[in-house]
Formats: C-alpha cells, structure tokens, sequence
C-alpha cells in the first residue's frame, strides 16, 4: 500500500471515482448481458429499458428486469448471471474511458489518493483493479459492499470514511444521474462526464464533455467552482 503524500491545497483531499461508464466504457457490456438474459428466457429487452437501469444498485436492475421480463429466479441470481457475463467481456478487453487512465496516473503520481465508489459488486471491480498498479486505489467500495446504493449517498459517504477525509474536501467523478445524486447528496463536489444516458443540472455538480486533457488542478478547481455556485445558492436562499 503506497503511502500518500500531502496533497496541495490546490487539489482535493480525494478523488471518488464511479466505474461503469466513467473509468471504463463498461455500460455497452451490461446491455448486451441483459438483452442476451432476457431473450434466453424468451423475452425482449428494450433499449430504454436498459438504459434505465444505468447506475443503478444491481439488486434494483435485477427486480426490475424480474419484473418486465420473463426472467425467473432470485435478484441475486439475475446480479451475479449478468456479472459472470460482464466480468468476462472485461478481462477480454478493457474499454478506457477518454482521459480516465491517465488522470487516475497522474493523481497518484501527486500523492492524492483515488477511490473507487462503484455499484458494481466486488468480482467485477476486481477485474479493473488488478488491471491497475497495486495501490491505484486507496479503497474500493462496491455495491456489495453497503445497505443502501446509489442514489443514496452512503456509498460516497463510506469511502470518505475509510479515508478519514471530509466529503467536502474530495471531488466525485461520474456519469450516470444516480451516481451524481449519491455523490452531491453525501456533499462531494462533482465533476459529471454524461455517456450513456443524459444528467440533469443539480446543485454542486458540474458537466464537462470529457476528462481528456483534464489535470488534476483543473478537475478540482471545476468541482469547487459547482460547489462555490451551491453554496451562494443556498446563503441567497436563506436571505430570501
């Protein structure tokens, strides 16, 4: 395990990173897996119907696919049929997201600890992890791994608390509307990359077109600039 220098004021605490979508281009092999799951039972699994279940905690896609298809069993069996699927499509070819490797590099190089906050369950986010230099990750919390998922915050609540920082020192990176409600609901400043399906503007997150070309000075200072937006919000709010 690296040992982590102190970070420049300029730059955050931590980064929280989402996966699917944001770190790897992952969310097409998802898809595949739940229209290959439903038409093996003799169904028919619709685009908007995939991308519906984008960011979600996998035990919610898994009851909505039960429900809308004729898919039998447990949610946990639907979960871990469709990571057995993904997991291999992984470990075959690892699609990067444009800018994700090389900031990960360059965070680490700089001594800021990066975290991966994902509700993929540990089998899967083991196949990008050992892809990765030991100690890429200073923690990884997988949705296996909490009560509640995205869009709840405890998933961004749990990795600042196993790197004993402040959510409001940290940035989130993210690319789905869940993940960036988790990651604005536990206080992080967030940096959304839109991919798959469309974000909403919501109070403390910002939207770029990539992380291509991002450093880490600039992905922190547009983190705190939605994050300075939020906060004068709220303070004219309360003067109303």
């Amino acid at each position: 395990m690296p040992t982590f220098s102190e970070p420049s004021p300029a730059l955050p605490a931590a980064v929280l990173w989402d996966m699917d979508g944001t770190i790897v281009d992952s969310e097409p092999y998802w898809m595949a897996e739940e229209e290959a799951l439903v038409a093996a039972a003799g169904g028919t699994w619709r685009h908007e119907d995939a991308l519906e279940l984008v960011g979600n905690d996998l035990l919610v896609s898994a009851r909505i696919i039960l429900e809308r298809s004729p898919v039998t069993g447990s949610p946990e069996e639907v979960v871990a049929a469709l990571l057995g699927g993904v997991s291999a499509r992984m470990r075959e070819t690892l699609p990067w997201r444009p800018g994700a490797a090389e900031l990960l590099a360059e965070l680490g190089r700089l001594g800021v600890p990066s975290a991966l906050v994902t509700m993929s369950w540990t089998q899967l986010a083991d196949v990008l992890v050992e892809r990765l230099p030991e100690g890429t990750f200073a923690t990884v919390v997988t949705g296996d791994q909490v009560r509640l998922g995205k869009p709840h915050p405890e998933p961004y609540l749990e990795a600042a608390r196993r790197l004993g920082v402040d959510p409001a020192d940290c940035v989130a990176v993210e690319d789905s509307p869940t993940g960036a409600a988790s990651a604005t609901g536990a206080g992080v400043p967030t940096v959304v990359v839109p991919h798959i399906v469309e974000v909403p503007p919501m109070p403390g997150a910002v939207q770029v077109q990539s992380l291509a070309g991002l450093d880490p000075a600039g992905l922190t200072a547009l983190a705190r600039s939605a994050r300075a937006r939020h906060d004068r919000a709220a303070s004219e709010d309360l003067k109303a």
